[in-house]
């Protein structure tokens, strides 16, 4: 899917995307990269606000779950998560969440092929001017 059509899907299906102006930056075997305007984000401080922080990167590595299974039946939910907020966020929200090894996707694919379910662990990375600022990790559970 192109980035167009992936922005499309999650605005259609999770309406808080839409309202936090998430865009698709790009989208390939390696990570999903989502975008999001500081401004519908911002706290009292003019930082990115904590919750707009935890839903970018829980979209990204949940982006990554959907992509990664390339089953649009595909039921994928959130089973835990953590965040690390190292320093405030004063730009543009960008999350980039990186696909596992190929061979740790394989594993996966075969076992949400043969059961109709797979678990993932995955970490996303919020960058500020280029530097890490929060970290994410999550495991994300996909049914059929």
């Amino acid at each position: 899917m192109s980035p167009a059509e992936i922005t499309a899907y999650l605005h259609a299906n999770i309406p808080l995307t839409q309202a936090m102006g998430v865009e698709v930056e790009s989208s390939d075997v390696d990570a999903l990269v989502l975008r999001a305007p500081l401004e519908p984000n911002h706290n009292h401080l003019g930082t990115a606000f904590g919750g707009s922080l935890s839903a970018i990167a829980t979209l990204a590595a949940y982006g990554v779950v959907w992509l990664a299974l390339g089953d649009g039946r595909a039921h994928v939910v959130v089973k835990d998560t953590s965040m690390r907020f190292r320093r405030p966020v004063r730009s543009d929200i960008r999350a980039v969440c990186r696909l596992p090894e190929e061979e740790t996707m394989r594993i996966i694919r075969e076992e949400f092929s043969q059961k109709g379910r797979a678990r993932l662990h995955l970490r996303a990375v919020i960058e500020d001017a280029g530097d890490p600022a929060v970290e994410f990790e999550g495991t994300f559970v996909a049914t059929r």
